[in-house]
């Protein structure tokens, strides 16, 4: 490879940045709980926690959310209040890749949220 090709190669590869690491799934409750404790979870308008203890908090779009969970069959079960008024009970998918988290509902069939882990 010539000077000038290897150059434009360096070039290209330091433009586009490390490659990003692929979602894997969170399979255990002591996996989960390594990822998410001690960070807010953060995604636009909203701010959680998700504590170890089974409790959920924070706020989403200026109101209150509050809630529980669990861990069955390896999903995250959670009952989820948003401004007093129930969301529901919904056991979701959990995958993780480099300081992100994503929920998708249904266990994995439904709609995703991402959330940045800080």
């Amino acid at each position: 490879m010539s000077v000038f090709r290897w150059c434009v190669v360096a070039v290209v590869a330091a433009i586009a940045g490390p490659a990003s690491a692929e979602f894997a799934k969170v399979a255990s409750q002591q996996e989960f709980i390594s990822l998410i404790e001690g960070k807010e979870l953060r995604r636009p308008l909203v701010k959680i926690e998700v504590l170890s203890g089974g409790e959920i908090s924070g706020t989403g779009a200026a109101w209150p959310v509050t809630g529980n969970w669990t861990w069955s069959d390896g999903y995250f079960c959670r009952d989820l209040f948003w401004g007093g008024d129930p969301l529901g009970y919904n056991c979701q998918e959990v995958m993780a890749a480099d300081g992100r988290i994503r929920f998708t509902s249904d266990r994995g069939a439904g709609p995703s949220a991402e959330f940045r882990m800080r």
